[in-house]
């Protein structure tokens, strides 16, 4: 057929004829057969057997043939007979291959379509197939659900020949009424376009088998008479009706489709820029040029006026057109090179050094454009050898290109909203494909920017040297990172890849990058850092055991979720000496103590800096400097924070330092702290569980505890200020922990806590010489802790026991409904044994009064915002405040003194503490703690007896 053929007109109101309907069918075909060759001839030979085998492989349900899945898989394409080439290359995948009869079985399948870019300038040996097998409407669930699975089988041998095949199983009609079944994923735009989709497809479909378009017989001006055009060729019987297939007409783009379409091609912009740039520039031409035919529609009008050269007709030559058109009249010739330039890279064809006689026609057809472009050489140069370009090269293209897809996205969206119209995008996909272009193209604090979205084939560098701010003579602590730079000295005359605060976030950019891999050479220039290449090459090699490059998108099933860390790299004393200061003044290990958070004599924290590493499951890899302050529990307060929001799914926390210094044994020692307080918070998978977890670190203690589902540490600089919190009130019981290594030299206080028990009083002894160690657990996890003369064991706990047995007794007949699970006190005795100290359980003796023991009450007054006093009541006498004022505790201690005979030296307990319920301002408390009452009976006894020793 010739280049140009004669002009068909069809007059539906005249009158046509089923000669003329034949001969426009057969001019389509023949468009179809150059597309299929040329899509063919593409594919290597091995791939090729994937094209030639497809139809058969649906159309028989053999076993013999790829895919074969039962025997009860629909089968049968309507109107297909099998070609010499199909049979030969089944044949050669099964010797004993044979085409049976089908007898006059009805055709489970309709058509067969391939679309996108094969067949056309944008199609490459790398391109996968879009197959569109369309089943009759009445096919039960089943079937279809079968026929879904063979086509993954195919898929899955295509595969193996190098082939990336996508079929989509549906129906027409489903089609025609949006009911499609398909999801949003990686090759599938779920509901984000129906009518792009059906004018990409009618653009570029090739037919494969089966029933043939209807749509092709609709003159392209008829198209808003789509369905009345097509009632008159069926039921005027010019066409057999089962002969074809209908999707229905493209008379417009509904303005509803553009923000759901544009969103959707920043999706797949994310893996593959320049097709996605192509096709949201066609969308905003089709959005803000409605007077330009769709392309569909040109191309059917082109075949129509009897233009029926693949060149001609090629898609994205036609896309091209449009497109370069369209800016050339709106003066966009900046954005006009960017569509040339996508072009380009998308054909792959580097012209510069390729055999025209391998891509013969594609290689004639993109040089007669870039021959219209007027290119010159050194344009094609670059363009040809991306695996060349580097960082700068890359950063520069990234940023026009992201500039590109989000102004497209940005004047979709505000055409939608101008408009008023609802998206024809379900929400949940909309928000599914946001969430990708914010974790592929969101900067945000920390975050590492990956700069090369398949822009280049790689970015790997031979040699990269990291040079110090301070060697070039500039203070700060910042770093720079040169390329090839043999001599130092070279660094100020060569430019600058980047620069960093901090050399780990140079190292992590460089490895997520694929700058920095095992073959790059490395040099370092430290300055007063520490520094070294052994060092970067441990980081390094750290860095590749907790993420392998290139970093690929998240995927459907993760960002449908909320963002969570998948695995935490903790870079500890990057380019730091811990012990910088005491190797200065020659000191050394100084005693046995080992523990890298409290070591040596001096408890010298060695934990100076952190860089925490994240990976989120959103697949973006940040990173968070710890240098100031108290780094280590900053960042474990921030990992806590993070782990809250999935306590059944906590991050897996790496950490690396350098042997330097005790490298080795500080990593150890934050990777245990970090397993143990996750093992504590989080046990069961559940949590935060409330608890109070105490670390000790260079001399002071850190308190960590969760206030809901935030941590937060208090910072306490001794012992007596730990103690003094450890005892306040809890809103609900939060026993103490203590890491592995606290208060070791005070084993007593570890074994009474973690004897700790809820909803019970616990009073736990230890005798020591003339003296007794007390400590009260109450049924909250406050810790009081006092020391006292011992007397005999029979009256040493006495009236501490009478005291709390008075108030379990109170609480009790508050609380007559049993809501109050309190049950009574319960004693404890520490003991060493085997090397450890250990509590064990001691009857509660008889609440034995000590000789010529006095009754002595108080009741707490609180009155406005005054201090919290107490009224005084000593064997039936009264001791008011109003009536003593300041002078209430020794006029209670004289009367004591006159009460006892002379020369008894022994102290005074209280029997009985009654406190207002508003001791705290700020709130009512029905029940107040054992730990509220024990503060203040020891208050008032340490009062009251040091005026009787006066």
């Amino acid at each position: 057929m010739n280049a140009l053929a004669s002009a068909i007109a069809l007059d539906f109101d005249e009158g046509i004829d089923r000669k003329t309907l034949r001969r426009l069918r057969e001019r389509f075909l023949s468009v179809n057969r150059q597309r299929w060759e040329r899509a063919h001839s593409a594919l290597t030979y091995r791939q090729q057997v994937v094209l030639d085998i497809l139809p058969l492989a649906f159309h028989l349900n053999h076993p013999s043939l790829p895919g074969y899945l039962d025997g009860d898989c629909p089968h049968g394409l309507s109107h297909y007979q099998p070609q010499p080439r199909a049979l030969d290359a089944a044949r050669r995948l099964a010797r004993t291959f044979a085409l049976r009869d089908q007898g006059q079985r009805r055709p489970d399948l309709r058509a067969l379509f391939l679309m996108g870019s094969p067949g056309s300038l944008g199609h490459s040996v790398a391109s996968d197939l879009d197959v569109w097998l369309c089943h009759r409407p009445d096919l039960p669930d089943a079937g279809v659900r079968r026929l879904e699975r063979k086509a993954q089988r195919l898929s899955e041998w295509a595969a193996t020949l190098g082939v990336e095949l996508h079929v989509f199983v549906f129906s027409a009609d489903d089609w025609r009424a949006g009911r499609q079944r398909a999801e949003i994923s990686g090759e599938n735009c779920g509901s984000a376009q129906h009518y792009l989709l059906l004018d990409e497809f009618y653009r570029t479909g090739i037919h494969l088998g089966g029933c043939l378009p209807l749509w092709w017989l609709i003159p392209a001006d008829q198209e808003s008479r789509y369905d009345e055009r097509r009632r008159m060729l069926t039921d005027c019987r010019f066409i057999r009706a089962d002969e074809y297939i209908d999707f229905g007409p493209v008379p417009a783009i509904p303005r509803e489709e553009f923000l759901g379409a544009g969103v959707w091609q920043l999706y797949k912009g994310i893996d593959a820029p320049w097709k996605s740039m192509l096709k949201l520039l066609l969308i905003e031409c089709y959005a803000r040029a409605p007077e330009y035919p769709l392309l569909s529609l040109a191309f059917k009008r082109a075949v129509f006026d009897g233009v029926v050269q693949a060149d001609e007709l090629d898609p994205y030559v036609m896309l091209y057109q449009r497109l370069a058109g369209w800016l050339s009249e709106r003066g966009g010739s900046e954005r006009l090179d960017m569509v040339r330039r996508c072009l380009y890279l998308k054909a792959g064809l580097p012209l510069t050094r390729t055999d025209p006689s391998r891509n013969r026609w594609r290689v004639r057809l993109l040089a007669r454009l870039v021959a219209d472009w007027g290119w010159p050489e050194a344009t094609l140069e670059n363009l040809d050898n991306r695996q060349r370009w580097r960082a700068e090269d890359v950063i520069r293209l990234r940023r026009s290109v992201v500039a590109e897809l989000t102004h497209s996205y940005r004047l979709l969206s505000g055409m939608a909203r101008e408009q008023g119209a609802a998206a024809a995008i379900r929400p949940e996909d909309i928000n599914l494909l946001g969430r990708k272009l914010y974790a592929c193209f969101q900067r945000k604090a920390g975050k590492v920017e990956l700069i090369n979205p398949g822009l280049a084939p790689s970015l790997a560098e031979e040699n990269l040297a990291f040079h110090h701010q301070s060697t070039q003579g500039a203070g700060g602590e910042g770093w720079l990172l040169y390329r090839d730079l043999e001599d130092p000295a070279d660094a100020f005359w060569k430019p600058v890849i980047r620069r960093s605060g901090n050399l780990s976030e140079l190292m992590v950019w460089c490895y997520c990058n694929g700058l920095l891999t095992r073959a790059t050479r490395l040099n370092v220039r430290a300055g007063h850092t520490v520094a070294s290449v052994a060092e970067l090459r441990e980081m390094l090699d750290a860095l590749a055991a907790f993420l392998p490059v290139p970093v690929v998108p998240a995927g459907r099933q993760a960002l449908a979720r909320g963002v969570r860390p998948l695995r935490c790299l903790l870079l500890v004393n990057v380019g730091v000496d811990p012990q910088a200061h005491l190797t200065d003044k020659g000191l050394h290990k100084l005693s046995a103590r080992h523990d890298s958070l409290g070591f040596s004599g001096g408890r010298e924290n060695l934990v100076v800096t952190i860089d925490q590493v994240t990976f989120n499951s959103w697949h973006e890899v940040s990173l968070q400097h710890y240098a100031a302050g108290d780094t280590l529990v900053q960042c474990l307060k921030n990992v806590l924070a993070s782990a809250a929001a999935n306590p059944d799914n906590l991050p897996e926390i790496q950490v690396h330092s350098y042997r330097r210094g005790h490298g080795q044994a500080i990593a150890r020692r934050v990777r245990e702290l970090f397993a143990d307080v996750f093992a504590r918070f989080f046990a069961g998978g559940t949590g935060p569980h409330p608890l109070r977890y105490v670390i000790e670190m260079d001399r002071r203690y850190f308190l960590l505890q969760y206030n809901g589902r935030e941590p937060g540490f208090l910072v306490l600089d001794d012992k007596d200020a730990l103690m003094e919190v450890l005892m306040q009130p809890q809103d609900q019981y939060a026993p103490v922990v203590f890491d592995r290594y606290a208060i070791a030299e005070d084993p007593q206080l570890r074994a009474v806590c973690e004897a700790s028990e809820p909803d019970s009083v616990q009073v736990f002894y230890r005798l020591s010489g003339d003296r007794a160690r007390v400590w009260v657990v109450d049924e909250r996890g406050s810790l009081s802790t006092w020391e006292q003369a011992e007397s005999p064991r029979r009256y040493l706990l006495s009236p501490l026991l009478r005291f709390l047995e008075n108030l379990v007794e109170r609480r009790l007949l508050r609380h007559p409904d049993g809501q109050l699970a309190l049950s009574s006190v319960r004693c404890y005795e520490l003991v060493a044994r085997d090397g450890r100290w250990r509590t064990e359980p001691r009857p509660v003796p008889e609440a034995t009064e000590p000789p010529q023991e006095l009754e002595v009450q108080a009741v707490g007054i609180q009155e406005g915002d005054e201090r919290l006093r107490f009224d005084l009541f000593c064997d039936g006498q009264e001791f008011t405040v109003q009536e003593h004022g300041d002078r209430l505790i020794p006029a209670v201690a004289h009367y004591i003194r006159a009460r006892r005979q002379a020369g008894d030296p022994y102290p005074v307990y209280l029997s009985d503490l009654h406190l207002p319920h508003d001791i705290d301002p700020r709130v009512y408390q029905r029940d107040l703690q054992t730990s509220q009452y024990l503060y203040y009976r020891n208050l008032l006894e340490a009062a009251l007896n040091q005026h009787l020793g006066d």
